[in-house]
Order: structure tokens, then sequence, then C-alpha cells
């Protein structure tokens, strides 16, 4: 009988564009105000990519820094995952794209879509490949290039989100698993509450026009998502730490999905974490999709929030409806990050 191989996360990294959209930015663009904005979804600014950035770039810089935190060669990467909504191309994949930019030659690369929860669902396809021994060393990246997708006169929509990329390696364990459990779920009847349209069969291309009543922008049920996530988020860590065999009062960190923080702060509250165990960047950044945790994982260790070794729960939640948790060990090498990204 085959033994599982245990798998331990080794590297993190983030991207963002050097854009900054502030809130009195959108003053400009839209009936809002700082205060409205800050009040309602506790974002203060977000970084939108200039014309000529893609998804791919900005997920190329987030791997080459997960690589470089986890002191590896890239020709050790035996698998990319993807996780994206918004990719620069329906194919070549974002993350065959990725492969060739950093130099994994060896790598099978595959692009995943589970919108918001992304990165937790690369992060358990990931740990499937490893623990039945198939790859040793898994790159998985979250990027989101929302901007392209938004109404910018809808002030409902336009504000809460940003571009980014976060980045996470993930490789076989010489000792204990530290990938404690992970935990995904889906309600596809709740699709319609989260989505961005592509048209189907009337996708344009040349000589084509999509249908006038088709709307080509993000549309999202603002009260909908939160009533799903507040109740989502909970009992995702809940049902991970059951499968991991600890209890809720064990974790030392909860970096959630941000999305606003108000659900983050009622979510923390159901699970009676204090506030120096909340992972938060979103004032900084905006709801930046599948690369939101990553992102806020590597913020955290550049500010010294978390320090090894700490267990941290995981979770995503977002469009399909998808929703997740991954309850982890953190004891990767502390390695000197800036709270800056060198890309910018």
């Amino acid at each position: 009988m085959i033994q599982p191989v245990g798998a331990r996360i080794t590297g993190v990294g983030a991207a963002v564009p050097a854009s900054v959209v502030t809130n009195a930015d959108l003053e400009r663009l839209v009936d809002t105000s700082d205060e409205w904005i800050t009040t309602r979804t506790g974002i203060k600014q977000r970084r939108v990519v200039s014309e000529n950035e893609t998804a791919t770039g900005l997920a190329v810089a987030a791997a080459r820094e997960a690589i470089a935190y986890a002191g590896i060669a890239p020709g050790e990467i035996d698998l990319i995952i993807v996780a994206t909504s918004t990719p620069d191309n329906l194919y070549p994949s974002t993350a065959c794209m990725v492969q060739a930019a950093v130099g994994a030659q060896r790598a099978a690369a595959f692009d995943l879509e589970a919108a918001c929860s992304g990165i937790i669902y690369a992060l358990a396809v990931g740990q499937q490949f490893i623990g039945s021994g198939t790859f040793k060393t898994v790159l998985m990246v979250g990027v989101d290039i929302h901007s392209r997708f938004l109404n910018w006169e809808d002030r409902n929509t336009c504000i809460l989100f940003g571009d980014a990329a976060g980045a996470l390696v993930m490789q076989a364990a010489d000792g204990e698993n530290e990938i404690l459990a992970t935990y995904l779920r889906a309600d596809g009847t709740g699709g319609h509450l989260l989505s961005i349209p592509n048209y189907g069969t009337a996708y344009p291309h040349a000589g084509t026009t999509p249908p006038k009543a088709v709307n080509r922008y993000l549309h999202m049920n603002g009260r909908a998502i939160y009533e799903f996530a507040v109740n989502a988020v909970p009992e995702a860590v809940r049902a991970a730490c059951a499968r991991a065999g600890i209890r809720v009062e064990d974790i030392d960190f909860f970096v959630p999905h941000q999305a606003n923080q108000r659900i983050i702060k009622a979510a923390a509250e159901r699970l009676k974490f204090k506030p120096e165990q909340i992972v938060s960047n979103l004032d900084q950044y905006g709801n930046t999709s599948a690369a939101s945790i990553p992102l806020a994982l590597r913020d955290a260790l550049a500010r010294g929030q978390i320090k090894p070794p700490a267990t941290c729960a995981l979770v995503g939640f977002g469009g399909g409806l998808t929703w997740g948790a991954a309850i982890i060990r953190w004891t990767a090498a502390e390695r000197q990050m800036t709270e800056g990204f060198p890309n910018e």
C-alpha cells in the first residue's frame, strides 16, 4: 500500500500594478465618497493595470518572488496551476505562459477557475498531486484583472475590485504533513449572484456582435453575496478544522479572502478570532479575487505579523458560488521581505 506523501508551503509571493486608484479618484468618476466607500467596504485604495499590463505579467512576477522565497530553481517545478477568472487568452493557458516565462521547462501546466476561491481550490489540487507521489514541487498562482470587466459608472461594483497576483510554492515534506486539511464546496444555484458574462454561443469574434441586451460587465448582488459569505466562511473554517483534528481555538491566524471588511469582521466574530489574529490588507488593495489570500499572507509575513511556526486558516469564497478553506502549518524559513513589491 502506497503511503500518502506530506506537503508543506515553502514559498509565497505577490505582484501588484504600480497605478493606485484612491477613493478620492473614484469620487471624480461616480456618485460616491471616500467616507461612503470606507464605511461600507473598508477599502481606501486599489491597484489597477495600465493598458500594456497583463494577467500573465503579474502572474509571472508573483511566481518569481514565490520561487525565490522557496529557494528553489525553476527547473525543480513539476506542476504549475494558475487560478484565474480573467485570463489574457482563452488559450494558451496563463499557466503555460508562466511556465515559459519562469523557465520551468519540465512542469505540466493548466488553469483552474473557481473565482475568488481559486487559490484554495488550486492548493487542494496541488496537495493531491504531491500526496499521491506524482509530483514533488507545485507552483500555484492566483491572478485576476477585474478592472477590465468593471462598469466604471456603477458605484456598487467599481469601488470594490483591484488587480493583483499572488503565488504559493508547495513541496513534498520530509516530515509531517503541513497541509493539515482542505475543504471545498460549490453551489451552482447561486451562480447568477456574481458573474461576468462570456456570451456563450454568441461569443464575439470577427464579423459578429453580441446581443445588445447582454451586459458585458461584472454583475453582483451585493446583499446576497454578503449573506452567503458570512455563513460560508465560518462553515468552511469549522469543517476544515474538524478534518484536521484541531479546534478553531488552535488557529493562530485567520487569512480570509479580502472582499469586504464587514464580511471579514462578521465571520471573525462568529469564529471568535481576536483582532490581532485577523490578516487583512483590503484597505490597500481592494478585492483582488484569486490573488487576495496569498497577497494578504505575503504582506503579513513582510510586516512581521505572522512568524513561523504558525497555524493558519486560509478561506475563500466567490462566484460559482464557491467556497473553501485550508488549514496549514506555516514553518517556511523566514526570508527578508519588504512591504513594497519589486515589480512596481
